[in-house]
């Protein structure tokens, strides 16, 4: 993996993340006098994509344009749009935005994947499960998922309204490493350097107090619908989830090849890894629905930090659904673990004390094997 040239710790939360999430605004990739496409910046983009994969990096995209791409195609008029245009110009929009991906990263010999949410499919959650368990499988298979607010379907009262907080929510959803919110200023400043020319540049933040967000203003864009604001809001979000992030000036031709060298950026840093984070949420935020008591030799694969198998539970206690946090308890009782049960109660019932083998023919549906995975269990 090459090195960067950087003085702070750029260098451990871009070209080293394993996972990256990269944000992509209206105003960048759509020329706002055309709502068109920037296909030079498109492209270059793209070269970014591929020398991340390259490195063996995965690499999600959220991207806005379906709207304004939407906006020509119908030819509204410009400014406000009513909802029904919005949705109308999304419709039509998206297509074209998941086509002008496919094509660009083909070239490369890369796949794409359309994946359209909405607040529901990150805060609900057997919707948050399966949004994650798709979106992991498409980046164990090498695909570029490319993710975008389902604006024809949400509404103003069920909408994030900005891809900046939706990005943070994916980034945390996938465990990514690295969040990058590429935007038409290079970070974050005291004050809107363009209203007062007094304004310090930040380059680091380790904690987001008030007085950080009382700096972030409104976007400037004629095309975006985020600013400074939904950008330290999606910061928060990536940095409880152990994510760090970067805001860094995206109207440059390789937006990422240019923070590798040097660019000025505002670095969000986590206390935290995502894993590590993702433990604590699981041990100490979530509320257990039941209980799977173990025998010794599961109990000591999980001390070993090996994921708890059907075949070695024993007991099955209270209702829950798949995806409730559950307690693991010795056969003493003793509580050894919090974890994210993959099956409900009912199934968990019939495949306790079987091989995972045997699950798919217990069931009736092949199923994960593990009854709770390593990456969804947190030690006591």
């Amino acid at each position: 993996m090459s090195s960067l040239h950087f003085d702070s710790e750029q260098a451990n939360n871009l070209l080293a993340a394993r996972r990256v999430v990269v944000k992509i605004g209206s105003a960048l990739l759509v020329d706002s006098d055309h709502n068109e496409i920037r296909q030079p910046w498109m492209d270059s983009l793209i070269e970014d994509v591929v020398a991340c994969k390259k490195r063996g990096q995965e690499v999600v995209l959220v991207s806005s344009g379906s709207i304004a791409l939407g906006r020509r195609v119908l030819k509204l008029p410009s400014g406000p749009l009513k909802l029904e245009e919005t949705q109308a110009a999304a419709a039509c929009g998206q297509i074209r935005l998941a086509h002008t991906y496919q094509e660009a990263l083909a070239k490369n010999g890369l796949i794409v994947a359309q994946v359209l949410l909405t607040p529901n499919d990150t805060e609900e959650r057997q919707s948050y499960l399966n949004i994650r368990a798709t979106l992991r499988n498409l980046l164990n298979l090498g695909i570029i998922p490319v993710i975008n607010e389902n604006d024809t379907v949400t509404t103003p009262t069920n909408q994030y309204g900005d891809n900046d907080r939706l990005a943070a929510r994916v980034a945390t959803m996938i465990e990514a490493d690295c969040l990058v919110l590429l935007s038409d200023i290079d970070g974050l400043y005291t004050a809107d350097p363009s209203i007062d020319p007094s304004a310090e540049f930040i380059p680091e933040v380790h904690n987001l107090t008030s007085e950080i967000f009382n700096m972030a203003g409104d976007s400037r864009s004629g095309l975006g619908r985020g600013g400074m604001r939904t950008k330290v809001e999606a910061a928060r979000i990536a940095l409880n989830g152990g994510c760090a992030m970067i805001i860094a000036r995206g109207d440059v031709l390789r937006p990422l090849q240019a923070i590798e060298k040097n660019g000025r950026c505002t670095l969000f840093l986590p206390d935290c890894s995502p894993a590590a984070a993702r433990k604590t949420w699981i041990a100490g935020s979530l509320n257990p629905r039941g209980s799977l008591i173990i025998d010794e030799g599961a109990a000591h694969a999980l001390q070993q930090g090996k994921s708890l198998l059907s075949v070695g539970v024993k007991t099955v206690i209270g209702e829950f659904h798949r995806g409730d946090a559950v307690t693991v308890l010795s056969l003493d009782g003793t509580e050894l673990a919090r974890g994210l049960v993959a099956y409900n109660s009912e199934e968990a019932q019939k495949i306790m004390g079987c091989r995972s083998n045997k699950i798919e023919s217990i069931l009736g549906y092949c199923g994960r094997e593990e009854i709770i995975h390593r990456d969804d269990l947190a030690l006591l």
